[in-house]
């Protein structure tokens, strides 16, 4: 894993077309903007864990 310290308004470039940007810092909350090509899916890790845990219920359910 790569960490890297950055202030607001400083960005972060992967793969030259993935673009993410600090946009403010406030208490514990750091809040980002992600500028992406289109074909390029973004999601919140969160969200993915919960589709992957109802993949699981829906698979137990089904009986497989």
């Amino acid at each position: 894993m790569l960490v890297l310290s950055r202030k607001v308004n400083e960005k972060i470039v992967i793969d030259g077309g993935i673009v993410i940007t600090v946009v403010k810092i406030e208490g514990g909350q750091v809040r980002i903007g992600i500028e992406a090509p289109s074909d390029v899916k973004v999601y919140r890790e969160e969200l993915l864990a919960k589709r992957a845990a109802g993949r699981v219920e829906e698979a137990v359910l089904a009986g497989v």
